[in-house]
């Protein structure tokens, strides 16, 4: 039985665990490559070596753990597990609760440059948010989890026990990646308590229905061609660790380079080297490649399907490079506005995040005052089915009516501060 108490953390990496990790990246067999390829066949060797002779010659893990531990971090036990997270507070008394959710490949260091600004904005007319940073169950510092079933679902039960703990009786949920999830769902699970949710993607998909497809817009039209260039390109690790993770998880404990190359497939060259190796060194230290792939097990093996619209203010904030929700498939109604666009166009991919985005692009914003449908509803083994239904049904744009449909809020975000919430789950090129 876990320690319900609310315990404090400091991360400390034992230097012998650096050591063995400068032996194993000395010693790695490196995979044969055709010349001239590229990426063609996956992770271009080039880009490995690269990252890898970085980790080893200037990557500093003491500068990770001092970023780290200048926030209060915690430990408690929540439904057999033990739960770690950051809990910074503002000094401002009208400072509104926040649980912010990562993802995968990313941990708690999505979050951290946005602490200052969100707790403290300079701004004293600007809101300011008492922030609650949990590493998900199986993920980084939470370390490996002991049980099965750590879905969306379970995890969103989790954040609800974690925020009535600390004494929060309303607050926000904020996600990206496995984030934008896990808040929708914890918003359904506890809405006398969420103010509200926002993220970075809302997965929902065209069930193939002709129907679907009449009157979409061209912005929408390109959402579903990026959809499946993405299912087609860059969707194997969706598959891999939503049927085998446990068979993969064997290479990645034992390599670190081995799990550079899986994780790193998913963060773009764009992203800064620190970044991406703070990433997969929790990753690494803290032995949870096996059981953060399990989550997409869980999540594609679960008999929890919630059914019907959720009643909390879902907002959603989309950014050059990432998955591109459509808002007729998240509500079920055909939406009639569009809000803040790209200022220029951006990589194609999926789970990118403010962070991740330079400052001279802006995100297109929408949010649903009451009824969007939650993105949990969406199974994810239906994601290819779908975007090939969507493929083989194109549909001439047409206008769409002026003004905005009922239940829609239809405004402009500001430009990302840069990193913003949510750093770094994934951007991809598009060919």
């Amino acid at each position: 039985m876990t320690d319900t108490a609310i315990r404090p953390y400091r991360v400390e990496v034992p230097q012998a665990a650096l050591d063995d990790l400068a032996d194993r990246l000395r010693r790695t067999n490196w995979p044969g490559e055709l010349p001239g390829v590229g990426g063609a066949y996956g992770m271009a060797t080039d880009r490995v070596r690269e990252l890898a002779t970085y980790w080893l010659e200037k990557f500093d893990w003491r500068a990770v753990e001092a970023r780290l531990n200048v926030h209060p971090q915690f430990f408690t036990g929540i439904d057999g597990e033990e739960v770690h997270f950051l809990h910074v507070r503002s000094s401002r008394p009208d400072a509104t609760p926040l649980v912010l959710t990562h993802g995968w490949p990313g941990s708690v260091v999505e979050y951290l440059d946005v602490i200052a600004p969100l707790t403290e904005p300079a701004d004293p007319d600007a809101p300011a948010f008492h922030l609650v940073i949990p590493s998900l169950p199986g993920f980084g510092f939470s370390g490996p989890t002991r049980s099965a079933g750590w879905n969306r679902y379970r995890t969103a039960r989790a954040w609800a026990t974690l925020m009535a703990r600390l004494g929060y009786d309303r607050y926000g949920a904020v996600g990206n990646d496995a984030g934008s999830m896990i808040s929708p769902e914890l918003g359904r699970l506890d809405p006398d308590h969420v103010l509200g949710v926002h993220v970075t993607q809302l997965f929902s998909f065209p069930s193939g229905d002709p129907a679907e497809f009449q009157g979409l817009s061209a912005a929408d039209q390109a959402a579903l061609g990026h959809l499946q260039w993405f299912v087609e390109n860059k969707f194997s690790f969706n598959q891999v660790q939503s049927q085998q993770p446990q068979t993969l998880a064997f290479a990645l404990a034992d390599s670190p380079v081995g799990l550079l190359a899986w994780n790193g497939q998913l963060l773009d060259e764009s992203l800064d080297p620190d970044f991406v190796l703070a990433n997969v060194a929790i990753y690494w230290f803290t032995g949870t490649a096996a059981s953060a792939m399990r989550f997409y097990w869980e999540d594609a093996h679960a008999t929890e399907q919630p059914a019907g619209p959720t009643t909390v203010p879902t907002a959603v904030a989309m950014f050059p490079g990432d998955f591109q929700s459509i808002r007729r498939f998240a509500t079920g109604t055909t939406p009639t506005s569009s809000a803040g666009t790209p200022s220029r166009p951006g990589p194609s991919g999926g789970g990118t995040s403010p962070a991740t985005t330079p400052r001279t692009r802006r995100p297109t914003c929408w949010s649903a005052t009451s009824g969007s449908s939650s993105p949990a509803a969406t199974d994810r083994r239906r994601v290819r089915r779908r975007a090939e239904a969507a493929r083989r049904r194109p549909v001439s744009p047409r206008p769409a009516p002026p003004g905005p449909s009922a239940g829609w809020r239809s405004s402009p975000c500001p430009p990302p501060r840069r990193p913003g919430p949510g750093r770094g789950s994934c951007r991809h090129r598009a060919p």
